[in-house]
């Protein structure tokens, strides 16, 4: 059975998603989601979103929702794709919007050429990898810090178990806990890369 999950905010607000509630997608939770939108909301206008490890594609939905100018998302898991062309659909979001059913890794491998459009990048995947990939997470992280355009945005989701200061820049994220949650957010972009 269907459990909706719904836009916080922006032209989309209060619309629902479609979950499917299976143990394979772990949404974040509104009230963190609520937070990082609070957080990072002003800087999304105008950037390009992209979803990581999608699941519903809540974090990029909501970007557009919130101003971004398109979003692309990567899931893995066939039949959550799925959903997550169904919710771009139900909302009319297609134009606006392209879906990798791919593993997010390999994606990040042969990274598609982007405009230079800033980026707002959401990375919220299941938390064990962060544990069971390691290696994996911080290489994609380092890789898509590495190809962003000036003034890109990143939001990293893990638990507890994942310590933020072996990210790349790691005195300039801006972490905050949300129990069980933890995000860091990467915003000062421009003044990294010079």
């Amino acid at each position: 059975m269907d459990a909706p999950i719904r836009i916080i905010g922006g032209e989309l607000k209060n619309k629902k998603l479609l979950y499917s509630g299976e143990d394979v997608t772990r949404p974040m939770k509104e009230r963190v989601r609520a937070s990082v939108f609070n957080l990072v909301g002003p800087s999304i206008k105008g950037k390009h979103a992209i979803d990581l490890f999608a699941g519903t594609g809540a974090l990029g939905i909501e970007a557009l929702s919130r101003g971004a100018v398109s979003a692309t998302f990567i899931e893995r898991h066939i039949p959550t794709s799925r959903l997550v062309r169904q919710n771009l659909d139900n909302l009319g979001l297609g134009e606006r919007s392209q879906l990798f059913a791919a593993n997010t890794f390999f994606w990040a491998k042969r990274l598609p050429k982007f405009d230079d459009t800033p980026w707002v990048v959401f990375c919220s995947p299941p938390y064990e990898l962060f544990i069971s990939q390691a290696d994996d997470m911080l290489t994609l992280i380092s890789t898509l810090l590495a190809a962003a355009p000036l003034e890109s945005v990143f939001v990293v989701e893990s638990d507890q178990r994942f310590d933020f200061a072996s990210l790349p820049h790691a005195a300039a994220w801006d972490v905050r806990e949300y129990p069980p949650a933890v995000v860091g957010i990467l915003r000062d972009w421009s003044e990294l890369a010079s």
